[in-house]
């Protein structure tokens, strides 16, 4: 069953083998997981529930998947939506002006791991939706500019410009953290 393609399990879900959509599940569980959490802030017990809804939505919708061959793209726009929605649900609560400064340069360069990884998660959360999904999809998913493209149907030269602009912004952000 795992080796059919995208498009034949969603007609044969469609056609009362329901239980084939766990296949389409264990799929994209973990590949769709690092994305929303991503986009989330690192926070996996948000990004495990925004995937579940996304699954959900799926599932109940997947009747209204007009190109079943582009089913991925098609699930990927749920999960993103999903992560949208919870994030302006909880409206981030990291900022990067909460950032305290430290009181001398040794303090700075003692900053740990964990710190390190918050700042940095503050600094995407800082970033549009648009620029942050590019960005992580781009470098933390390690995606193709052209699979990035087909997911958000959106043209390769748009979005080289929204990673380039949040690597910009994360850039300038990162030297007010030094």
């Amino acid at each position: 069953m795992g080796s059919q393609s995208d498009a034949v399990l969603v007609r044969r879900i469609l056609d009362g083998q329901v239980e084939l959509f766990q296949v389409l599940v264990e799929r994209y569980r973990t590949e769709f997981g690092r994305y929303a959490t991503a986009m989330l802030g690192g926070d996996v017990d948000d990004a495990a529930d925004a995937l579940q809804e996304a699954f959900i939505r799926a599932y109940r919708s997947l009747a209204s998947c007009r190109d079943q061959e582009r089913f991925k793209a098609w699930l990927f726009r749920i999960v993103s939506n999903q992560c949208h929605n919870t994030r302006r649900a909880r409206r981030s609560h990291v900022s990067l002006d909460r950032i305290e400064e430290p009181e001398d340069s040794a303090a700075a360069r003692r900053m740990d791991d964990a710190e390190i990884g918050q700042t940095i998660e503050a600094a995407l959360n800082e970033l549009t939706g648009e620029q942050r999904e590019a960005f992580v999809l781009k470098h933390v998913e390690g995606y193709s500019y052209a699979e990035i493209a087909s997911l958000l149907d959106v043209g390769e030269d748009a979005l080289k410009m929204r990673v380039h602009r949040a690597r910009d912004e994360l850039r300038h952000k990162s030297e007010g953290l030094r």
